[in-house]
Protein backbone atom coordinates (compact mmCIF):
# COMPACT_ATOMS: atom_id res chain seq x y z
CA UNK A 1 0.00 0.00 0.00
CA UNK A 2 2.73 2.33 0.71
CA UNK A 3 4.67 1.53 -2.25
CA UNK A 4 0.91 3.18 -4.29
CA UNK A 5 1.08 5.88 -2.74
CA UNK A 6 4.79 6.55 -3.42
CA UNK A 7 3.77 6.17 -7.33
CA UNK A 8 0.80 8.26 -6.44
CA UNK A 9 2.84 11.38 -5.52
CA UNK A 10 5.34 11.11 -7.67
CA UNK A 11 2.93 10.97 -10.48
CA UNK A 12 1.27 14.12 -9.26
CA UNK A 13 4.37 16.01 -8.87
CA UNK A 14 5.38 14.96 -12.24
CA UNK A 15 1.99 16.13 -13.56
CA UNK A 16 2.59 20.21 -12.11
CA UNK A 17 5.47 20.20 -14.27
CA UNK A 18 9.55 21.11 -13.01
CA UNK A 19 9.97 23.04 -9.53
CA UNK A 20 11.53 26.24 -10.05
CA UNK A 21 12.99 27.81 -7.00
CA UNK A 22 13.61 31.35 -6.33
CA UNK A 23 16.19 33.24 -4.70
CA UNK A 24 14.74 36.47 -1.93
CA UNK A 25 16.64 39.28 -2.18
CA UNK A 26 16.34 42.77 -2.12
CA UNK A 27 17.00 44.81 -4.81
CA UNK A 28 20.01 45.82 -6.29
CA UNK A 29 18.91 49.32 -5.79
CA UNK A 30 18.06 48.50 -1.97
CA UNK A 31 21.64 47.22 -1.38
CA UNK A 32 20.65 43.56 -2.90
CA UNK A 33 22.92 41.87 -5.15
CA UNK A 34 23.49 43.36 -8.42
CA UNK A 35 23.78 41.96 -11.79
CA UNK A 36 27.73 40.68 -11.01
CA UNK A 37 27.40 39.69 -7.60
CA UNK A 38 28.89 42.74 -5.64
CA UNK A 39 26.29 43.97 -3.04
CA UNK A 40 24.95 47.88 -4.08
CA UNK A 41 24.77 49.44 -7.28
CA UNK A 42 25.27 46.95 -10.21
CA UNK A 43 28.47 46.88 -11.45
CA UNK A 44 28.63 43.78 -13.63
CA UNK A 45 31.49 42.08 -12.23
CA UNK A 46 33.36 40.92 -8.04
CA UNK A 47 34.77 43.67 -6.62
CA UNK A 48 37.59 42.91 -3.82
CA UNK A 49 40.75 44.11 -2.70
CA UNK A 50 43.19 43.68 -0.30
CA UNK A 51 43.18 46.64 1.60
CA UNK A 52 39.78 45.45 2.65
CA UNK A 53 40.79 42.58 4.32
CA UNK A 54 43.32 44.41 5.75
CA UNK A 55 41.40 46.44 7.32
CA UNK A 56 39.18 43.71 8.85
CA UNK A 57 42.52 41.83 10.31
CA UNK A 58 44.08 44.86 11.76
CA UNK A 59 40.05 45.52 13.25
CA UNK A 60 40.69 41.89 14.84
CA UNK A 61 43.86 42.83 16.08
CA UNK A 62 42.61 46.03 17.57
CA UNK A 63 39.76 43.58 19.12
CA UNK A 64 42.28 41.68 20.81
CA UNK A 65 44.68 44.10 22.04
CA UNK A 66 41.25 46.10 23.77
CA UNK A 67 40.66 42.27 24.93
CA UNK A 68 44.03 42.61 26.53
CA UNK A 69 43.24 45.18 28.26
CA UNK A 70 39.93 44.33 29.54
CA UNK A 71 41.72 41.30 30.80
CA UNK A 72 44.37 43.11 32.62
CA UNK A 73 41.58 45.19 34.57
CA UNK A 74 39.67 42.50 35.54
CA UNK A 75 42.75 39.76 36.86
CA UNK A 76 44.04 43.84 38.88
CA UNK A 77 40.22 44.03 40.26
CA UNK A 78 40.38 40.01 41.57
CA UNK A 79 43.86 41.56 44.33
CA UNK A 80 41.42 42.16 47.10
CA UNK A 81 40.00 38.70 47.27
CA UNK A 82 41.35 36.50 50.15
CA UNK A 83 42.54 33.26 48.63
CA UNK A 84 41.45 30.47 50.49
CA UNK A 85 38.63 32.48 51.91
CA UNK A 86 35.45 29.85 53.20
CA UNK A 87 33.45 32.47 51.70
CA UNK A 88 30.58 31.46 48.98
CA UNK A 89 30.95 34.81 47.70
CA UNK A 90 34.57 34.95 47.14
CA UNK A 91 34.20 31.33 45.95
CA UNK A 92 31.73 32.61 43.50
CA UNK A 93 33.54 35.32 41.98
CA UNK A 94 36.62 33.67 41.53
CA UNK A 95 34.54 30.93 39.49
CA UNK A 96 33.12 33.60 37.72
CA UNK A 97 36.33 35.47 36.48
CA UNK A 98 38.29 31.90 36.00
CA UNK A 99 34.99 31.15 33.56
CA UNK A 100 35.67 34.83 32.22
CA UNK A 101 39.67 34.52 31.79
CA UNK A 102 38.76 31.39 29.90
CA UNK A 103 36.48 33.18 27.27
CA UNK A 104 38.73 36.05 27.00
CA UNK A 105 41.50 33.71 25.94
CA UNK A 106 39.78 31.34 23.42
CA UNK A 107 37.80 34.83 21.88
CA UNK A 108 41.28 36.34 21.53
CA UNK A 109 42.40 32.71 19.86
CA UNK A 110 39.44 32.84 17.73
CA UNK A 111 40.31 36.46 16.66
CA UNK A 112 43.91 35.66 16.14
CA UNK A 113 43.15 32.88 13.79
CA UNK A 114 40.60 34.87 11.72
CA UNK A 115 42.72 37.82 11.47
CA UNK A 116 45.47 35.44 9.75
CA UNK A 117 43.45 34.03 7.41
CA UNK A 118 41.64 37.38 6.10
CA UNK A 119 45.14 38.76 5.75
CA UNK A 120 46.08 35.81 3.77
CA UNK A 121 43.02 35.92 1.58
CA UNK A 122 43.65 39.42 0.67
CA UNK A 123 47.30 38.02 -0.08
CA UNK A 124 46.24 35.45 -1.71
CA UNK A 125 43.82 37.61 -3.90
CA UNK A 126 46.28 40.26 -5.21
CA UNK A 127 48.53 37.89 -5.68
CA UNK A 128 45.84 35.71 -7.99
CA UNK A 129 44.78 39.25 -9.83
CA UNK A 130 49.10 40.04 -10.48
CA UNK A 131 49.41 36.40 -11.84
CA UNK A 132 46.11 37.00 -13.96
CA UNK A 133 47.43 40.50 -15.34
CA UNK A 134 50.95 39.18 -16.05
CA UNK A 135 49.63 35.71 -18.09
CA UNK A 136 47.40 38.52 -19.92
CA UNK A 137 50.71 40.62 -20.78
CA UNK A 138 52.28 37.92 -21.42
CA UNK A 139 49.69 37.27 -24.31
CA UNK A 140 49.75 40.65 -25.34
CA UNK A 141 53.97 40.80 -25.96
CA UNK A 142 53.04 37.30 -27.69
CA UNK A 143 50.37 38.63 -29.64
CA UNK A 144 52.49 41.93 -30.95
CA UNK A 145 55.50 39.41 -31.70
CA UNK A 146 53.49 37.35 -33.66
CA UNK A 147 51.41 40.61 -35.23
CA UNK A 148 55.10 41.58 -36.59
CA UNK A 149 56.55 38.50 -37.02
CA UNK A 150 53.69 38.10 -39.75
CA UNK A 151 54.06 41.36 -41.43
CA UNK A 152 57.29 40.42 -42.10
CA UNK A 153 57.03 37.71 -43.97
CA UNK A 154 54.56 39.16 -46.33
Amino acid sequence: MAWDEWEQLKTAVAERGPAHMQLNQLPADQGGTGAGGTHGPPSGRLRSDKSAWSKAGEGLGELRTNLGKALTKLEESQTGLAKGSASLAVGAQKGVFDSWKRRVKDIDEWCEGLAGVLEKTGNDQLRTDQAIEAEIAALSVGSKDASAAHGKGR
